[in-house]
């Protein structure tokens, strides 16, 4: 295992900490109970009784009255707890229909070309970024910091893609930078990957070399395909053919029957889908890449493709190795009591309640985790990590390089945020995936397409 750390100084799966849902409260049956027992009560036999049977039959419903109203306050409190509990179950497996735009725009200067906008644990460091304004239309290049107050950080616009950034108040910051891969300047081909749900569209990126090896890029949760567009340059100058791909309920790929995520367990089908066509293309040797949920995607499709052996390394940015540490992490950002998160994991993984959550299918959080499962992976694996990513804590990816030191080279950054490695340090994410391409992976010609 090779760490590495650059100098110290939470969408989504990239979307952000999941948010808390107000779920509607069925009146339950117990709520019944009180008024079943008082009728049981008064319907008791009326007959002549001694005084003394009457007081302790009077004391015994008056006991059982006072049962009964206990009864129905603990249904009520289990009803509203389990509606909790039940939307956070949702919650961990919905897409967002709606990206918010939480960043407040302070000021804008066209002339200078500069953007003053709160200062947060992302939008202060240094580094390229986007940032969304106008719900989505509009998109403005981020480019170095020029400044910074207690509260706000000023810096310079590199672009404005879309829209009027004058008029906007509040924005979106994001990792994406590039929206399509033909701001590149290389080859780009549109093709439709068949899928269990349908064709998925994705970006091909050729090589020169028509026997070049192939990387397949996958993005994360909440976002799209452009998302993985920074790591086309790196794989293009190794020498390999690119795929950007799309996948289920991403807003590009077909819908699934449930809409909601498999957290990997489901997704894997549409990055296989992509092997299955580079195995028809006569592909040779692939490389899978995966940011943030991605990445589980990415690693539940080598344990579980029959064209596994097409490949030959895995790199992995922010991923989510192991959902238990992301969970048990939100949880504790968003102050729910262990029970909650342990029941909604069951809700998951259990058959008939995991429609509750509003899947076709259970999703079992253990199947994902992969440092439980290491011993089954067979391929080299690059590990980019922040230990300060905000989301996606690292600590499983610093264990699967522990466990699997003979494949795994995890390397770390201590300051850039989830999924923004690149953006944070463009050089140093381009140099670790080149070298590890060239001495563990080893292409035939390493530059051959640039």
């Amino acid at each position: 295992m090779t760490v590495r750390g650059s100098p110290s100084p939470w969408s989504r799966c990239g979307s952000g900490p999941m948010r808390r849902t107000r779920a509607g409260v069925r009146r339950p049956r117990a709520l019944g109970i009180r008024t079943r027992l008082q009728t049981r009560l008064r319907t008791m036999s009326r007959s002549a009784r001694p005084a003394e049977d009457v007081v302790q039959e009077t004391a015994r419903s008056a006991g059982l009255v006072a049962l009964g109203a206990g009864v129905a306050a603990a249904a009520v409190a289990t009803a509203v707890l389990g509606g909790f509990v039940a939307a956070v179950a949702r919650a961990v497996v919905t897409p967002d229909r709606k990206r918010v735009e939480r960043v407040p725009i302070h000021a804008v200067d066209p002339g200078r070309m500069t953007v003053t906008i709160e200062r947060t644990a992302d939008t202060e460091l240094q580094g390229r970024y986007s940032l969304w304004f106008g719900g989505g239309t509009g998109h403005m290049r981020i480019g170095e910091v020029l400044g910074t107050t207690d509260t706000t950080v000023t810096r310079r616009i590199i672009a404005i893609d879309a829209g009027d950034p004058t008029a906007a108040r509040r924005g979106r910051w994001g990792g994406w930078f590039y929206l399509t891969p033909g701001e590149l300047d290389v080859p780009v081909e549109d093709v439709d990957i068949p899928t269990p749900n349908g064709p998925a569209p994705a970006w091909v990126v050729r090589a020169d070399d028509p026997d070049a090896p192939w990387a397949v890029l996958v993005h994360g949760r909440g976002v799209t395909r452009a998302e993985t567009i920074r790591a086309v340059p790196v794989f293009r100058a190794a020498g390999y053919s690119v795929v950007l791909a799309s996948w289920r309920n991403d807003g590009v790929a077909p819908r699934s029957d449930d809409g909601r995520y498999g957290l990997g367990s489901t997704e894997w089908e549409d990055v296989d889908g992509v092997l299955r066509w580079l195995a028809a293309q006569q592909a040779r040797s692939v490389v899978l890449m995966g940011w943030s949920m991605g990445g589980a995607v990415v690693l539940q499709t080598l344990v579980r493709s029959r064209f596994a052996g097409l490949v030959d390394g895995i790199v992995l940015e922010s991923p989510v190795v192991d959902w238990h540490a992301v969970l048990k992490s939100q949880s504790r950002v968003l102050k729910l009591p262990r029970p909650v998160r342990k029941i909604a994991q069951r809700i998951l993984r259990t058959p008939v309640l995991h429609h509750v959550a509003g899947l076709h299918d259970p999703v079992d959080l253990r199947e994902l985790d992969m440092v439980a499962r290491a011993d089954e992976l067979s391929v080299p694996i690059l590990i980019l990590h922040s230990d300060d990513d905000g989301f996606v804590p690292s600590s499983a990816s610093h264990e699967l390089a522990r466990v699997r030191p003979d494949i795994v080279r995890l390397e770390v950054q201590t300051s850039a945020r989830h999924t923004k490695l690149w953006n944070h340090d463009a050089d140093w994410f381009d140099a670790r995936i080149l070298a590890w391409l060239t001495e563990v992976v080893q292409p035939t010609d390493a530059t051959s397409a640039r």
